[in-house]
């Protein structure tokens, strides 16, 4: 016994806590684009890993004093700063689902400032190129908003265990002989008992990012979980990731490209992966250019009806 103890001892490794990343101040920029939409961009500063994670600290990062603009092909778009209350309902929402909220009116009274313009809208197949000027540096980065590509199905099944609960489902023609990346979005539009909508905002699903590395050109269906927060107690929790019958979803699939994808990849793959102590450290890459984090995303939305009806 003491040999094994001494020996598991010599095996154990020393950590040195001074070789942990720390890039404090360095620029974080969330930025987004969307067909038929203004962009909307958002920068703060990083801090320390040691800092505190409440949403006061996180708002005195923010940062509110940078020339920000837009180049798409020969037009340059000087983005303005904005305040929540100065954007329409679509954008405020937009907003909420960028800072990871469950809830619209959680982001109306927030002391943000948004860079944005209301004259340049995301188009399909164009890229824009984001410039950032601050504190005597530039940052840029370039994205995409490529085609759309359509569901060519989308139903919900009732599971064989139950009589009212199901997932739904989405079929696929993935396009032969290019790249595709997609995101998946839900919300319902049944109302409350109260006249509220039960989602006012799009949430992503677990794994709700997926491209065609393995089904280049193939079509095929897929299963999907219902993400939002169990509020209804008559919704029985054992199906809490399920639709209910009489739900009404609407599906919002979006497409972007590898680079986007890849930010988004692999930050959902950090966050489940946040309480795992033996889960591999991943570095999360960023389109921007010259020291800067975060990611300038383009995404094409193509929205369908999902009636939870056999």
């Amino acid at each position: 016994m003491v040999v094994v103890l001494l020996l598991t001892i010599s095996c154990q490794k020393r950590t040195n806590i001074n070789t942990i990343p720390n890039d404090v101040g360095a620029l974080v920029v969330d930025g987004c684009i969307e067909t038929a939409r203004n962009p909307l961009v958002i920068l703060s500063q990083s801090a320390s890993i040691y800092s505190p994670t409440d949403l006061e600290t996180f708002l005195e990062n923010f940062i509110f004093n940078a020339d920000v603009k837009i180049v798409n092909e020969l037009d340059t778009f000087d983005l303005t700063l904005k305040s929540i209350g100065e954007l329409d309902t679509l954008h405020q929402k937009k907003v909420a689902e960028m800072l990871g909220l469950k809830k619209h009116k959680q982001v109306v009274d927030l002391p943000i400032l948004v860079y944005s313009s209301s004259i340049l809208f995301g188009e399909v197949d164009q890229n824009y190129e984001l410039i950032v000027n601050y504190n005597s540096k530039s940052y840029s980065g370039t994205t995409l908003i490529p085609s759309t590509t359509v569901l060519d199905d989308l139903y919900w099944n009732i599971e064989p265990e139950s009589i009212e609960y199901g997932y739904s489902w989405g079929r696929l023609k993935d396009p032969i002989g290019q790249y595709d990346a997609y995101k998946w979005e839900v919300k319902r539009l049944n109302l409350r008992e109260n006249g509220k909508p039960k989602d006012d905002i799009y949430m992503t699903t677990s794994a709700a990012y997926f491209d065609d590395e393995f089904f280049d050109g193939l079509s095929f269906d897929f299963p999907y979980e219902n993400p939002m927060p169990r509020r209804d107690s008559t919704h029985l929790k054992e199906f809490k990731r399920m639709y209910r019958l009489g739900d009404t979803v609407v599906v919002k699939f979006s497409k972007m490209d590898n680079t986007t994808y890849t930010f988004f990849k692999s930050k959902e793959s950090q966050l489940s992966n946040g309480g795992n102590p033996f889960a591999t450290p991943i570095n999360i890459p960023s389109n921007m250019k010259n020291g800067a984090l975060g990611i300038w995303a383009g995404l094409s939305p193509h929205y369908d009806t999902l009636y939870c009806y056999p």
